[in-house]
């Protein structure tokens, strides 16, 4: 652009007036759009500066802009905000009264500054320096009332969780430009910002903190690796509760391991145990199967060389009531060996068709993210198909699992979760199984929490439905006895569900209490127990 200038000013235009006069005319003309370039590039300059400098000086404008919603439980309490703070700010080339400064200084921030110390910043030679950022309002008002030069208000926005860890994982948090980096956050990030009006989520911060306190006592009392909690609404598909353990502190992540932000009910995959026999028990209905089954001692599987591939047994404290078994007694008993033969009578294909229709055979792409692919058998051999029917051989996440049981129980449909609060009406989704199998499967359930292993989760006023599950762990590929993950699943009221629950604990130990015993009644149970006595006065008040 200059060049050319430049280029006229030397040559000229020949063919008017006199060389010259061409010359300075010419000459005129380039300085003038020189001088009106840099006026226009300063102006420029300048309207970015000073527009910064608003921003940063805007602590007591109420037309400040907030830049991001507010996101808030079912019931409108706050789980996150933009808030405005401030920072404090020397500017010592601006002090005109550096002596008014200094004492300014010391008696707002006495702890920090002396009279001496504060002259020595005043007197330095930089321009720009932060004496106390996100000060109290206290602090600032000062501040702000004095109206000294150089001793600024540099207000900025923060996004404050008020619930600290409570909603870690499922809100999540923002990163330092103030995009969503995870959870709920991320997740409807285009709606926080381009929106004034809150983000209401399903949630219940009431339910929440229940569920975060009780497994919070679980985790330590049981010394387990990982504890996790759910609650769905079963007809709408809402969540009303999610707690993943370890957690973190979103406003100071820098506190907790990295490995504390995995969302285990989303992330973790585990082989879920004993809960599979009600996927199992679906299949044996739907095919006809409901005759006995001879369970009093273990089952061997023979491999086509008549071989023994398999000994299919169950743990040492299970006390049958009768040699054979009816399928519903298998289920209600928890018994491997029947379970097992069951599934060898199965039409071939039976399991694996049965997966995908209740989505366990891949990752589901849910609102709020996607949770990790299942991992299935190689091949659905005599063995393979007798272990997946107690729930050893394939694993899935516990969200896998809280959405296929919810679909066996609430009458059939499978419905995908959300977390945005919604209106009751008729149930949504895909029907997976019938009215009367769902029926015939929360009988069992009922059965469970009234006979067996599901006792210690009855509550007086409520019928409430559920399955234990206790798995041994592969470590290194290898079934490690020492170590268990163990679950409850329940619904309640069971007659006619309207909500599923899912507790899980990842190694837990066993206690004096517990006569050193380690499997799901003696702490998955319990612990599902104390949070459905708390929370069903909130549930149906």
């Amino acid at each position: 652009m200059f060049e050319v200038g430049k280029d006229i000013l030397k040559n000229g235009f020949k063919s008017v007036g006199t060389e010259s006069t061409s010359r300075s005319r010419i000459r005129i003309v380039y300085y003038i759009f020189v001088i009106t370039f840099a006026i226009f590039i300063f102006r420029t300059l300048w309207i970015g500066i000073e527009g910064t400098n608003r921003t940063r000086l805007a602590g007591g404008d109420s037309t400040w802009n907030i830049s991001r919603a507010d996101i808030v439980d079912r019931n409108g309490d706050i789980l996150a905000k933009n808030v405005m703070s401030g920072n404090i700010v020397l500017r010592p080339t601006q002090v005109k009264d550096r002596d008014a400064v200094a004492m300014l200084i010391h008696t707002v921030l006495p702890s920090e500054y002396t009279v001496s110390d504060a002259l020595r910043l005043i007197n330095s030679s930089r321009s720009f320096i932060y004496l106390k950022k996100l000060a109290n309002d206290n602090q600032l008002n000062q501040i702000t009332k004095a109206k000294l030069p150089g001793l600024n208000i540099e207000s900025i926005q923060n996004r404050v969780y008020p619930k600290q860890r409570l909603f870690s994982h499922i809100v999540g948090f923002v990163e330092q430009g103030g995009n969503g980096a995870d959870g709920a956050e991320k997740f409807f990030d285009s709606y926080l910002r381009e929106n004034k009006d809150p983000l209401q989520l399903s949630l219940d911060s009431r339910i929440q903190s229940v569920f975060y306190d009780q497994l919070s006592l679980a985790m330590q009392k049981y010394q387990a690796n990982s504890a996790m909690g759910m609650l769905i609404n079963s007809r709408t598909g809402e969540i009303i509760a999610i707690v993943s353990m370890p957690d973190y502190d979103p406003e100071n992540r820098n506190l907790d391991p990295t490995k504390n932000r995995m969302f285990m009910p989303m992330r973790g995959v585990f082989e879920m145990g004993s809960i599979f026999k009600i996927f199992n028990t679906a299949m044996a209905y739907e095919n006809g199967i409901d005759h006995e089954y001879y369970i009093a001692k273990p089952y061997k599987i023979l491999d086509k060389f008549g071989r023994t591939a398999a000994n299919i047994s169950d743990i040492s404290s299970f006390k049958p009531p009768r040699p054979n078994l009816s399928v519903a007694e298998i289920m209600l008993h928890s018994c491997n060996v029947g379970s097992a033969q069951i599934a060898l009578d199965l039409p071939e294909g039976t399991q694996p068709e049965f997966f995908k229709r209740i989505h366990m055979d891949d990752a589901l792409n849910l609102e709020f993210g996607r949770t990790e692919k299942p991992l299935w058998p190689a091949k659905w051999g005599p063995v393979e198909k007798a272990t997946v029917a107690f729930g050893h051989g394939i694993a899935v996440t516990p969200m896998h699992v809280l959405l296929a049981v919810n679909s066996m129980i609430n009458g059939g449909i499978y419905i995908y979760p959300t977390l945005q609060k919604r209106g009751i009406g008729v149930v949504q989704g895909e029907r997976v199984i019938s009215p009367e199998i769902s029926s015939r499967l929360r009988d069992i359930m009922f059965r469970i929490s009234e006979e067996t292993s599901g006792k210690q989760a009855k509550i007086p006023g409520i019928d409430i439905g559920g399955k234990t599950a206790t798995a041994e762990k592969r470590v290194n590929g290898k079934i490690d006895k020492k170590k268990n993950l163990t679950a409850f699943v329940g619904a309640f009221p069971i007659e006619a569900p309207q909500y599923t629950i899912l507790i899980v604990l990842d190694e837990p130990k066993g206690t004096p209490e517990t006569f050193g015993l380690r499997t799901a009644a003696w702490n998955a149970v319990p612990t599902a127990g104390k949070i459905l006595n708390d929370i069903l006065p909130l549930l149906f008040n």
